[in-house]
């Protein structure tokens, strides 16, 4: 499996400090943080490719308006949203606003390893799709 990054935004820290240890075990570079708003930041400042992201967060930001701007800062991001309330209606509207997927939580590794390759592997081919056209487009003017 190729490398990549992933972030995960969570507000219980247990759940947080645990997925993040396990995916960096698997060798999947993983940050974690308990705030959308420190999600945004970090987003600003280094690339990632997948966001594990919680939908219901105490305070500030909730996960759908956490998903609405990091798809304005870095649209190719794939964002797979949590839930612990069951609350299909909310994530299938994330879904609608560009999330990739969604899982209920409480959750096993063996679910959440398969769909985040599968996300990584969507965001790469969108890049790919996006580097062949901008080698056709220079060869095209040179």
């Amino acid at each position: 499996m190729q490398h990549f990054n992933v972030l995960v935004v969570d507000d219980e820290v247990d759940f947080l400090e645990t997925l993040v240890a396990r995916l960096n075990k698997r060798k999947i570079n993983t940050t974690g943080v308990k705030t959308g708003e420190e999600a945004l930041e970090l987003i600003k400042e280094k690339p990632f490719d997948v966001v594990i992201l919680d939908i219901k967060m105490p305070g500030g930001m909730d996960g759908i308006e956490v998903l609405k701007e990091i798809k304005k800062i870095q649209p190719l991001i794939e964002v797979l949203l949590l839930t612990g309330h069951a609350s299909v209606e909310t994530s299938i509207e994330g879904m609608r606003l560009g999330a990739f997927d969604y899982l209920l939580k409480p959750l096993k590794l063996e679910e959440i390893l398969p769909k985040l390759g599968e996300a990584f592997e969507k965001k790469d081919a969108h890049e790919q799709k996006i580097r062949k056209a901008e080698i056709k487009r220079a060869i095209r003017y040179t």
